[in-house]
């Protein structure tokens, strides 16, 4: 398995696994993936139903079984954030989107603990200065919350904007960060 986010083709996938587990904080999360690492992660204030109807829809597995064991990292690492112990996600992801949603997810990665930016701030730097429209949409609909940071993404004013877990769900993952980043400002993020 892969770290980061690569370009791949909408490939039928040979096997999906998912499996749900509650959480501190989050509530029930839903995950889903492949052999190349993380798909899906649906937080609470989603449907389960549009989780399964988007991974079986966007992957088209010939198999799309429970298995718990695969998400045994991703499990561990949410739990040290959750916490305070972990800054960095340390899991392949394998999430499908066009080219320029990828270099948005991907921009998201670089976003630090505990900092924000802006929607207009990350179309700057993908150089499509206005595309904060579009760089909004992409954060919509990433498929890896919290993994890909799209809660580190605010308004343009400060003002604390959509967010698929909903705003209080950001707000409380911006405050769990603030307060914990002194725990990593010594140490590499």
């Amino acid at each position: 398995m892969e770290k980061g986010i690569k370009a791949r083709p909408m490939d039928r996938l040979k096997a999906i696994y998912y499996d749900s587990r509650e959480f501190p904080i989050l509530g029930r999360i839903y995950v889903a993936g492949s052999a190349k690492g993380l798909v899906r992660l649906s937080l609470p204030g989603h449907p389960v139903e549009s989780f399964f109807e988007s991974v079986l829809k966007t992957f088209q597995p010939a198999f799309f079984t429970e298995h718990s064991e695969p998400f045994t990292g991703l499990y561990r690492e949410l739990e040290q954030y959750l916490a305070g112990q972990r800054a960095v996600f340390d899991l392949p992801l394998d999430p499908r989107g066009t080219p320029f949603q990828l270099r948005v997810w991907e921009a998201l990665l670089g976003i630090n603990y505990g900092e924000t930016t802006s929607y207009g701030e990350i179309a700057r730097a993908l150089e499509r200065p206005k595309a904060s429209r579009a760089v909004g949409q992409a954060n919509h609909i990433n498929p890896l919350p919290i993994l890909i940071p799209c809660h580190r993404v605010i308004g343009v004013k400060g003002d604390l904007v959509g967010y698929g877990g909903g705003i209080s769900l950001k707000k409380q993952l911006l405050s769990l960060e603030k307060n914990f980043r002194c725990n990593f400002l010594s140490t590499p993020l």
